[in-house]
């Protein structure tokens, strides 16, 4: 999902649109009408203000359900897709979660909110250090958000009962089945590149992945190493 950077920060949360209580009223509404009915889930998503992880030319968007570029060439997902991948997770307070793919910081966000603890990556240092003043602008301090490579995951905070993934693949790493504890849960798009790809679910049961397939997407492959100019 390559956008346009945007350039531009979007790291306060004062300065509140008049109308957005309403706006994430509505785009929760508008989540349960495509189906999502778990309301620990809708909660969160009402929570975070989704415009403080956009710049501002995007502010008057921040409540349509579509994907946004952000910094970085990358996107935002739109909110659907983001509390589908949410309530298939099936998340309660005592998870911990390793999220592959920082991007603006909005789904750690509401992770945050849903979650003990959440780990979140990114190849762009650009990309986590504005996710980690976003965090704490919204005094989340359950959160943290790293540059690292995420096809090795992160095995000294492990091991995770959830992990999400935000690119592509087109197999899961060995790092991240070690990383997920027995009965835990990964999702990921996997496929090839400028394909439509399956959102896949994977358990993990005595070291053996079973796949659910929930819907389909088309996104970037998730990239290898890190990026040393952004």
């Amino acid at each position: 999902m390559a956008g346009h950077p945007t350039g531009g920060e979007a790291t306060s949360g004062s300065k509140a649109l008049p109308d957005e209580s309403e706006a994430r009223a509505a785009l929760v509404l508008a989540l349960r009408r495509r189906g999502i009915g778990a309301t620990n889930v809708l909660a969160a998503i009402e929570r975070v203000p989704r415009r403080l992880f956009l710049s501002a030319r995007h502010h008057g968007l921040a409540y349509e359900d579509a994907a946004l570029p952000i910094e970085c060439g990358q996107t935002v997902s739109a909110p659907s897709l983001v509390a589908l991948t949410m309530q298939a997770l099936d998340l309660s307070n005592e998870h911990a979660v390793l999220e592959i793919g920082t991007g603006s910081g909005y789904q750690a966000a509401i992770l945050a909110h849903l979650v003990g603890r959440v780990e979140t990556l990114d190849r762009f240092s650009t990309l986590t250090d504005l996710a980690t003043r976003r965090f704490a602008a919204l005094k989340l301090a359950n959160v943290n958000a790293r540059q690292e490579d995420g096809f090795e995951g992160l095995q000294k905070q492990g091991p995770f009962d959830r992990i999400v993934v935000n690119a592509a693949i087109e197999a899961v790493p060995d790092p991240w089945i070690q990383q997920l504890k027995p009965g835990g849960l990964l999702i990921a798009p996997v496929g090839q590149a400028k394909q439509p790809q399956p959102l896949i679910r994977f358990q993990k049961t005595d070291n053996v992945m079973t796949a659910e397939t929930l819907t389909t997407v088309r996104t970037v492959m998730l990239q290898r190493g890190l990026a040393k100019k952004l």
